[in-house]
């Protein structure tokens, strides 16, 4: 068990840097090519493992399995990570990271109309502790400086869309492997974007020399290592003693902002991260039971 909290540990530090570093590479890069990039080069990092795990599973991948992929990494880079990024550009560091932290609530919602998972008392409780926490970090009578309506909106839109993400993946997940489908969509999602940027003509490697270090940190260690980091301790364990990397997240998160970028914590940030984790513990235990 040490390993295994060993890499939980790791990936939620990992990906509670992820906000800061990305609010100071997107003061100088555009959201597309930030996006484009650090999951274009964190996909390259998963494929090592990814090989090992579809040799150990003895995985074979279809037209069907690719066409799925498309979609999924679709939904996840041009939508999701893209609208997350306009969160952390539009909010602070710490409130991105607190909102977008509540995306396993959104794939409850969505598991229960669309993958037949049914609701019960807690999860309802839970959902509607998330929902009472995003409007204490949003604070719609009172916005925060350094906050905004619009990036906020963004950062609930990009969790809801990534659990969208996560469930249209729940069935595959399980016959392709959890690593062999991040990579594969994080590729396909990123060549996509690549794409849309083409035809927008937003820019795709000018300007990075500036952010190149950054950009390494985001993309190799924080996009690539953070998640398999995430993978290894479910391995090790299981999905539901995974997922508490996503609970200490918000916990992590908005300290290095105050250290890093000297984001204020309010009262209501932490009634907000209170409302969330109390969320996030329920739901866990949920998926414990379930499990």
């Amino acid at each position: 068990m040490k390993k295994v909290y060993f890499f939980v540990i790791l990936a939620a530090f990992l990906f509670g840097t992820m906000e800061v570093a990305l609010k100071i590479a997107g003061s100088d890069m555009d959201p597309m090519q930030l996006t484009f990039l650090r999951f274009f080069i964190g996909g390259i990092v998963l494929i090592p493992a990814a090989a090992r795990e579809m040799k150990t599973k003895k995985t074979k991948i279809g037209t069907q399995d690719l066409g799925r992929l498309l979609i999924l990494g679709t939904i996840c880079i041009p939508v999701s990570m893209v609208l997350f990024q306009l969160g952390v550009d539009g909010s602070n560091a710490s409130t991105a990271a607190v909102i977008f932290s509540v995306n396993p609530l959104f794939t409850m919602i969505l598991a229960h109309f669309f993958a037949g998972e049914s609701m019960n008392r807690n999860k309802g409780i839970a959902f509607f502790l998330g929902l009472a926490g995003i409007i204490a970090m949003m604070r719609p009578w009172d916005v925060q400086a350094g906050n905004s309506i619009s990036g906020m909106t963004f950062s609930v839109l990009a969790a809801a869309f990534f659990g969208i993400y996560t469930v249209m993946g729940k069935n595959s997940v399980v016959r392709l492997g959890a690593i062999v489908q991040t990579c594969i969509s994080f590729i396909m999602g990123s060549l996509v974007l690549l794409i849309i940027m083409i035809i927008m003509g937003r820019p795709v490697i000018a300007g990075i020399s500036d952010d190149l270090l950054l950009l390494l940190y985001v993309s190799i260690f924080i996009t690539g290592l953070g998640y398999l980091a995430y993978f290894i301790a479910i391995r090790y364990s299981d999905a539901t003693t995974g997922s508490v990397t996503f609970f200490i997240k918000p916990m992590i998160a908005p300290i290095i902002a105050a250290l890093v970028l000297g984001d204020i914590i309010l009262s209501s940030t932490y009634a907000g991260i209170g409302l969330i984790l109390m969320a996030s513990l329920i739901n866990i235990n949920e998926n414990r039971k379930l499990r």
